[in-house]
C-alpha cells in the first residue's frame, strides 16, 4: 500500500470517529417567551395542550387552568369538589402549601384524545377526569390493589386503548386502565414522570433520587422487565416524548458533585434523550430556574413548565 492510500485510510477513520461520536447540543432557554400565569398562582408542573390554542395546567391553588390565546386568557378549566366546598381553597391569601392537602394539587396532567376528557394526578385527592367542558372533576381511584395511594405525580395516557399509566412518588407504581387497576413494583425511590414509547412498547418512568431514568418492557420478550435506560445529570421529573422517537426529561436540580469547589459553568435544566437512551440535547437556565416539564410540540415548539415558577417558558 502506498504512502497516500494510507493518509486516505487514517483521514477516513478519523472521519468515521468523528461522527461515532455524538455531539451533545445545547439550548440556552434564558431566552424563552414567558406566559405569565393569573395573578396569585404559581407552579404549572404539567402541560396538556388541545385545540388551537389551548393549554391546560394544574397550578398551586388545586385548579386545572386553561390557555385561550392571548384574546381569552386564562380561566378555570377543571377543579376538584373541595375547591368549591371549603371557602380556604379559593382563599388567595392563604399560602398554597398550608392547604394544598385539603384542596389539592393537580400535577400530572394529560388528554384522551378519542374522548376529550383530561386526567389529572392529583398528589392528594388521587386519579381524576373531567370531560371535555370542564367543570368539577371526578375521583377514579385513590388506591391500586388495596394499598391507598402516597403522592400521585406524573401521568401518561395510550391513545390507542385509552389506557392510563402513572406513578406514585412511593415505591410504588400504579398503573390504571379503563377496565380496572393494576400496578407493578420496583425497589427504587420516588418515582416521578412517566410516558409510552412512541411505539407503545415500553414505558420509561424517571426516578428523582438515584438520577435515573428506567424502562419498563409492556410488549415483547422483555415484558414484565424493568431495566436502567439512562443515568442522568440531575434529578428529573416529568418525561415527555420528543418528535424524534426520543424523549425530553426536565431536571429539578443538577445532581450534587463530589468535591466540587465552584459551581459549574452551565446550569442544567432538562436533557433530550435518543430512543437508546443516550443524551444528544441539554437545556440550560439561570441560575435558580427549575423545570419539571419539557413538553414538545408542532412546529419544534419547546413548553416549559415549572412547579416553582408563575411563568410558562415557550422556545421556539
Amino acid at each position: 500500500m502506498g504512502r497516500n492510500s494510507a493518509a486516505v485510510l487514517v483521514v477516513l477513520a478519523c472521519l468515521v470517529s468523528l461522527a461515532s461520536a455524538q455531539q451533545v447540543k445545547t439550548t440556552d432557554t434564558r431566552w424563552s417567551y414567558r406566559l405569565p400565569l393569573p395573578d396569585g398562582v404559581s407552579g404549572a408542573e404539567s402541560l396538556a395542550f388541545a385545540g388551537k390554542d389551548g393549554i391546560y395546567t394544574g397550578v398551586s391553588d388545586g385548579r386545572v387552568l386553561r390557555w385561550g390565546g392571548s384574546a381569552a386568557g386564562w380561566s378555570t378549566f377543571a377543579y376538584n369538589a373541595n375547591y368549591r366546598k371549603i371557602p380556604l381553597c379559593s382563599d388567595s391569601g392563604v399560602p398554597s402549601e398550608e392547604k394544598e392537602s385539603i384542596c389539592g394539587r393537580p400535577l400530572g396532567v394529560r388528554f384522551n384524545r378519542k374522548t376529550g376528557e383530561l386526567y389529572i394526578a392529583d398528589a392528594y385527592l388521587g386519579l381524576m377526569k373531567v370531560g371535555p367542558e370542564g367543570g368539577e372533576a371526578q375521583v377514579l381511584a385513590t388506591e391500586a390493589d388495596g394499598v391507598p395511594f402516597h403522592f400521585l405525580n406524573g401521568l401518561d395516557v395510550d391513545q390507542a386503548t385509552g389506557d392510563v399509566y402513572f406513578t406514585d412518588s412511593s415505591t410504588n407504581y400504579p398503573r390504571s386502565t379503563t377496565r380496572g387497576r393494576s400496578s407493578f413494583e420496583a425497589d427504587l425511590p420516588y418515582p416521578n414522570g412517566v410516558t409510552l414509547s412512541r411505539d407503545r412498547t415500553h414505558l420509561v418512568v424517571a426516578h428523582t433520587v438515584p438520577c435515573q431514568a428506567f424502562r419498563y418492557w409492556l410488549k415483547g420478550p422483555k415484558a414484565g422487565q424493568y431495566e436502567l435506560f439512562a443515568d442522568l445529570p440531575g434529578y428529573p421529573d416529568n418525561v415527555r416524548r420528543d418528535g424524534q422517537g426520543g424523549f425530553w426529561v426536565a431536571l429539578n436540580q443538577e445532581k450534587a458533585r463530589l468535591n466540587a469547589t465552584a459551581a459549574p459553568v452551565k446550569h442544567l435544566v432538562g436533557v433530550r434523550l435518543g430512543a437508546d437512551g443516550v443524551e444528544v440535547e441539554e437545556l440550560t437556565a439561570a441560575r435558580g430556574v427549575t423545570l419539571s416539564e419539557v413538553a414538545e410540540q408542532s412546529g419544534n415548539k419547546l413548553w416549559l413548565g415549572s412547579v416553582e415558577l408563575d411563568y410558562i417558558g415557550l422556545l421556539v
